[in-house]
């Protein structure tokens, strides 16, 4: 039976138990603050990350991991005996992990099998993804199976995000500046969609609350038109109001069927503080059409 290991980056805020009991390799982003550096989740958890965020004066920035990285952890499947690897990378229209990754698997072309996958997603849209890679090779799928799992979910899967602030934004770069200053100016809470890989408008509300509800009402639209949706994620920037979305969402899909967790600092670094994001996946959807 193939034994196929499962890689990502630390983008897909996968909690360390629930990456540990997939068996999946996380190689992490690095975070600065000014000049101090860390490494995502190894130096810096997310709860250390938010403490951080409310008490620095500078906003973080992120920083790819090296294609040595993602080198060490091919090599180390290869070590262990496995038959191959198939990588879930963070979108490469936000980030050059997935170039990294690319050299990486490049430098092993012909002694270890590497399949590099750019998942067009973030947080749980990306980490969804790594857990049916997982669960299909866990299954005995062969590399080729396992890639497919992952690329079938790409077309299907939605991210989107309720933002509090659109500094972070504007200041990674991922956002036009006009856009951040009229959010800024009116008070508005963005709505922002990346389910295409990039950050797109998908509205703004005037309180935060409205924002949430809108949130809900983009999950209970998509299961409305599509008949289901699948592991749906809440995940959120050290938010307070956390089960306000929760119970807003009561009546789309069961509480105990939405995984809940807290975003990290690579997402969160350009979210910002108390961002709200949703994912899920629509199975009916054909995995060829966009979402």
């Amino acid at each position: 039976m193939p034994n196929i290991r499962i890689v990502t980056d630390s983008a897909c805020d996968l909690s360390e138990d629930r990456a540990r009991s997939a068996g999946i390799d996380v190689v992490p982003l690095t975070i600065r603050f000014g000049a101090e550096e860390f490494v995502d989740r190894r130096d810096l958890t997310p709860q250390q990350f938010w403490k951080r965020v409310a008490d620095s004066p500078v906003l973080p920035e992120t920083a790819a991991p090296s294609p040595g990285a993602f080198e060490a952890a091919f090599r180390r499947a290869a070590n262990d005996g496995c038959d191959g690897v198939v990588c879930v990378c963070l979108s490469s229209k936000l980030s050059a992990t997935i170039g990294s990754a690319q050299l990486a698997a490049n430098a092993l072309d012909g002694v270890f099998p590497v399949r590099v996958i750019d998942s067009l997603s973030i947080t749980m849209g990306q980490g969804t993804m790594a857990l049916e890679a997982a669960r299909v090779s866990a299954a005995g799928g062969s590399i080729d199976e396992v890639a497919e799992a992952v690329t079938g979910l790409i077309g299907r899967t939605s991210v989107f995000g309720a933002l509090d602030t659109l500094d972070n934004l504007k200041k990674g770069g991922r956002i036009g500046a006009a856009q951040a200053l009229i959010g800024s100016l009116l008070s508005v809470k963005p709505i922002v969609d990346v389910s295409s890989g990039a950050v797109e408008q998908a509205g703004k509300q005037r309180t935060r609350a409205k924002a949430l509800a809108h949130l809900a009402g983009v999950a209970r639209d998509a299961k409305a038109r599509h008949g289901s949706i699948a592991h749906v994620a809440v995940m959120h920037g050290d938010a307070p109001d956390v089960d306000d979305l929760l119970t807003l969402l009561s009546d789309v899909v069961p509480r105990e069927q939405i995984v809940v967790g807290q975003i990290g600092a690579v997402i969160g670094t350009h979210g910002g503080p108390r961002v709200m994001g949703l994912t899920f996946d629509t199975p009916n959807l054909p995995s060829a059409a966009g979402t």
